[in-house]
C-alpha cells in the first residue's frame, strides 16, 4: 500500500501547486490554536504527519517552535514547502515516509494529523496508525487529529475516505487518551466546496 500512495502523491504534487489542492489553507488557524493551547514549551518536538507543502510548518517557526518536523510520503510535497520557505527549511526535520512504516527514533510532545488518518479506509493500515503513534508520542503528549467529519465527503483527490466522529475517534486511540476539545468545521477548498473536518485534541494520558 505504501507505495501505491507514494505514487498518488507524487502524482498530485507534480500537477498541482500547493495552493490549487483542496486541502489548502492559507492560515491553518484551528490546528494552531490546538497546539498553542497545549501548553508546550517552544523547544518541544512537534511532528506533522502527512504534513506535505500544508503552511503549518511556517506557522510553526513563526511562533518560535524549534523542532519540528514534517512527515509525507510525497518527496514532491516536501520539495514545494522546501523550496517556500527558502533558508527556513534548514530549521525543520523533513522526513519522507509513509505514516504506517515510520520507524521513530524518538518522542514527540504533540502529534498533529489533517491530511493522512482520513484516507487509511483498510483496518491493517488504521492498526499500523495508532501502533507508531503510540510509538512516537510521549506521556502527556497530544494527538491533534482533524479528519473528514461524518457528514465530510466520500472521496478526495479521487481516493475514498472513511470519515469520522468522536466515538469513532476514541474507538481508534483505544486507552490511555483523553479528549481535551473538538469541533466540526467547514473548509472551504480554492475551488469554492465545502468539506466538513472534525478537529480533535487528546492528550496522552498512560
Amino acid at each position: 500500500m505504501s507505495s501505491s500512495r507514494r505514487n498518488h502523491w507524487n502524482g498530485v504534487y507534480r500537477k498541482k501547486h500547493y495552493t490549487d489542492v483542496s486541502w489548502y489553507q492559507a492560515v491553518p488557524d484551528t490546528s494552531l490554536e490546538y497546539i498553542l493551547a497545549t501548553g508546550i514549551a517552544h523547544d518541544d518536538p512537534i511532528i506533522d504527519i502527512g504534513g506535505g507543502a500544508s503552511l503549518l510548518v511556517d506557522c510553526l517557526i513563526d511562533h518560535a517552535f524549534t523542532d519540528v518536523s514534517v512527515l509525507d510520503v510525497s518527496a514532491g510535497a516536501l520539495e514545494q514547502a522546501k523550496a517556500r520557505l527558502g533558508e527556513r527549511a534548514t530549521r525543520v526535520h523533513w522526513i519522507e515516509s509513509d505514516v504506517a512504516d515510520f520507524e521513530p527514533d524518538r518522542t514527540f510532545a504533540v502529534w498533529h494529523d489533517r491530511a493522512a488518518l482520513h484516507f487509511l479506509v483498510d483496518a491493517g493500515d488504521r492498526e499500523r496508525y495508532v501502533d507508531v503513534l503510540r510509538r512516537s508520542l510521549r506521556p502527556g503528549g497530544y494527538v491533534i487529529l482533524a479528519t473528514f467529519g461524518p457528514d465530510g465527503p466520500l472521496k478526495c483527490s479521487g481516493l475514498e475516505i472513511r470519515r469520522y466522529n468522536i466515538e469513532l475517534t476514541r474507538a481508534l486511540l483505544g486507552p490511555g487518551f483523553e479528549l481535551q476539545a473538538h469541533r466540526i468545521e467547514d473548509h472551504g477548498t480554492p475551488g469554492g466546496a465545502a468539506q466538513q473536518f472534525l478537529y480533535s485534541s487528546w492528550i496522552r494520558t498512560r
